[in-house]
């Protein structure tokens, strides 16, 4: 058993959610921090969470950016499970952001 300290970046092409971030099928991971940014203008951005175990996907955050704001989403840990998924979706594609995330590997290294 490993744990593995990995960045994701949230830089999106297009307004839709966007997967950030998927968990192996041999690990578990920790999100510790989820920041965000907000290059112009106001946005609304939320976080969700995909439970592969039940195939539904969670909000488990929103805001609403100002102009050069940044915060971070996430409020307290989250746990991903074998393949679960973290989602950011942005009212523009000037939000952007990075995640931290600990993940505790079972198997094989993934990167």
């Amino acid at each position: 058993m490993s744990n593995v300290y990995k960045n994701a970046v949230y830089a999106p092409t297009t307004t839709t959610s966007t997967t950030v971030y998927t968990c192996n099928a041999t690990a578990r991971a920790i999100i510790q921090n989820i920041q965000i940014t907000n290059g112009s203008g106001n946005h609304l951005v939320s976080a969700y969470v995909y439970s592969s175990s039940n195939a539904t996907t969670v909000l488990i955050s929103t805001t609403t950016l100002g102009s050069g704001d940044t915060c971070n989403l996430c409020k307290g840990p989250v746990i991903l499970q074998e393949r679960d998924a973290l989602l950011i979706s942005a009212a523009s594609t000037v939000v952007v952001g990075i995640v931290s995330i600990m993940e505790v590997n079972r198997g094989t290294l993934v990167s």
